[in-house]
Order: C-alpha cells, then structure tokens, then sequence
C-alpha cells in the first residue's frame, strides 16, 4: 500500500510579534526599518505576526504586508483583531487570522458543581496538549483548560471546554445525537457530533473565536454563542 503523501500535524513555532500603535504604514516601516537596522541578520526573511488590538480602525492590509515584505520579512498573519471586518479584510490580503491564546477571564466562567459531579462524568484539569488525547467513555467530558492544537478530545455524550478551543473535538463518538460541543473561544481544527463533523475553514465565521454551544439539526452542525 502506497504512503500517504501528505499529513497535518498541529506543532508550535516561535514567531516576532510587531505590535503596531499607528495605522500609519509609512511610519511603520520607517520604524521597523530602524528596529531591522539593529540586527539585520537576525531578522532576514524571519516570519512576523502584525498585532493590532491597540488600532481603532482597521488598516490597509495589503500595503502593510507589502511593506513589510519590502524589508525581507514574511508576514504571515495577524492577531487583535477584534471585528468581521477587520478579520475579512485580514484574509482578503492573504494573511491568516490568529489570536494570542488568551482568554478574557470574563469569558471564563466555572463549570457548575451539577456538571462535575455528573456521573460519568470525566474532567481534566489544565490544558490539553498537542499529541494529547482525552476519551470520556459513556459520559461527557469537561476540560478546565485549553485544548492546543493537535490535541483531540473525545466523549459518547457532550464536551465542555472551558477555555479556548484549537484542536480536534468529538462528541456523541458511538452516536449519540443529543450531544453538544461547548467551548469559550470557537478555534478548531475539526468539531464532530454524532458523526457529522466540520473543519476549521468551514467555522470561520460569526462564530469563530467566540464561546458557543455545538449541536446537530438535522444532518447538519448547528452553531449558538453562549
């Protein structure tokens, strides 16, 4: 039998974050030409996340990456980006929309004393880490904690993940169709109930990046915010 030719792996990466406090772009890059000028070789052809959250307007986001590149470095995403707007213009100049993995302690409520206690109910305190995987059989599964990038979590009933959401989450594994997926920031790489599942490209919408429940409508996924 012939190898697969490809596979996709979740693993992690150091990237430079340029924090940007202007929605200048020639200020910008005079001032990263300036930062460059320091240790040119470190920086030469080095990737770079654009952070934006202290903007309060969206920027041009091709002649930023334009700019950018123009300095020999590879912009390949951006975070802090806190609107649809400005995430749809992110992707519109090719860049991949990210988040720092941070959740506002607003969003990160305590599971209730009921769900812990239910029977068969499995927790797993702390983050879930790429390679993990964590199975609830015959009950649900709650993760107080983030679950990385290949990382997969795995219940017959419903998930609870309090905290972000980047891996693989499945539940209602042996068919159960009244399983749920909920989570406090919607970023994963495959969600699945009862079989019928959905990938990271078909998530990036509305509801991506934000808390909400998962369920199955019919032969199709259907997604609430919390």
């Amino acid at each position: 039998m012939a190898e697969r030719g490809i596979e996709l792996k979740g693993s992690s990466f150091t990237l430079s974050v340029l924090h940007i406090n202007s929605p200048d772009i020639a200020q910008v890059k005079q001032q990263l030409q300036e930062k460059i000028a320091q240790a040119p070789e470190f920086f030469r052809a080095a990737p770079l996340v654009i952070n934006i959250e202290k903007l309060t307007e969206v920027p041009d986001f091709i002649a930023l990456s334009a700019a950018v590149r123009e300095l020999a470095l590879v912009p390949v995403g951006v975070s802090g980006i806190l609107t649809d707007e400005g995430r749809a213009a992110a992707r519109a100049a090719g860049l991949a929309v990210m988040t720092s993995g941070k959740v506002p302690a607003a969003a990160e409520p305590s599971p209730p004393a009921a769900l812990l206690n239910q029977p068969g109910t499995r927790v797993h305190r702390g983050p879930v880490r790429s390679g993990q995987q964590i199975y609830a059989q015959s009950g649900s599964l709650v993760i107080l904690g983030a679950v990385s990038n290949g990382a997969e979590v795995i219940a017959d009933d419903s998930i609870h993940v309090y905290g972000a959401l980047r891996g693989r989450a499945v539940a209602g594994a042996k068919g159960n169709d009244n399983a749920r997926i909920y989570c406090q920031q919607l970023m994963p790489e495959l969600v699945s109930v009862a079989g019928h599942y959905q990938l990271s490209d078909g998530l990036q919408g509305e509801h991506w990046e934000q808390a909400v429940s998962i369920s199955l409508s019919g032969e199709q996924l259907k997604l609430d915010r919390l």
